[in-house]
């Protein structure tokens, strides 16, 4: 028998996501306070007590709230468990940078993003430290969420003097980047980890992401949806256009998050 029940819309899948998110957040956050173990995965990435509640709890709500939208997730698929995707599908990070984590540093995101036909149409992001949450989606534009209120998003236009740049904390190589930079006019460069790094392009704060490592899909597909929801892109390097999902063993190229770059390239 056919279920009546409307399937619900972006708008609120977005807000099932942030929800989810700010409530990983508090989980994370309380683990922190209270202390926690790091031990290391078979891919010999470090994971906590933080990531695996965080995840065992958006799975829950997610899985509870659209039970015909499969999930994908970051230690689900470390453990083995495979879900089969279909064409429209959650991705989920629940605590991307568990190396900033585990070093007391402070950046570190929840990631939840929609993926449907390839694309990243949906995201919600959490900073946990920052008490920062962000939202975007296609036709529903870029938010952030702090103390202070909703505030919508926007990518800058590069300022004159040179590019804003962000690079990886863990995955940097200082001479493939110093390459891969050129001739472009940069102001500065700072180097920190997780998908911190998206937002900051997506607010206006950076212009430019190159990120010469390795990233899942799980790591992106949230942040995409924010940056490009904030009028930003994220290519691919090797010029087969923006990010796309689905990819054998969910891995990702190379790609750039950039902003406005105008004539500052």
């Amino acid at each position: 028998m056919m279920s009546n029940t409307p399937l619900p819309s972006d708008t609120d899948l977005l807000a099932l996501a942030l929800r989810l998110a700010r409530e990983a957040a508090v989980i994370i956050n309380d683990i922190r306070a209270k202390g926690f173990v790091t031990t290391t995965k078979s891919d010999r990435s470090p994971v906590t007590e933080a990531d695996q509640a965080a995840e065992r709890h958006i799975l829950a709500g997610l899985r509870a709230a659209v039970p015909h939208i499969p999930v994908i997730a970051e230690e689900e698929v470390a453990a083995g468990i495979v879900t089969e995707a279909g064409h429209t599908y959650w991705l989920v990070d629940p605590l991307d940078g568990t190396r900033e984590f585990a070093a007391n540093r402070d950046d570190f995101t929840v990631n939840i993003g929609l993926v449907r036909d390839h694309r990243a149409v949906l995201g919600a992001m959490a900073l946990p430290a920052y008490d920062q949450f962000y939202t975007g989606g296609v036709g529903l534009g870029a938010k952030r969420y702090d103390a202070q209120g909703t505030h919508d998003i926007h990518v800058r236009k590069a300022p004159a003097e040179g590019l804003s740049v962000l690079a990886s904390r863990h995955h940097g190589d200082a001479p493939e980047l110093a390459r891969f930079l050129g001739q472009r006019r940069v102001a500065s460069l700072g180097n920190i980890g997780s998908a911190v790094k998206f937002v900051r392009v997506a607010e206006g704060v950076a212009d430019f992401y190159p990120r010469l490592g390795p990233t899942m899909e799980w790591d992106t597909a949230a942040p995409q949806a924010i940056v490009e929801a904030a009028g930003g892109e994220v290519l691919c390097l090797d010029g087969s256009g923006p990010l796309r999902y689905g990819k054998a063993g969910w891995k990702n190229p190379h790609f750039v998050c950039i902003g406005d770059l105008g004539d500052a390239t």
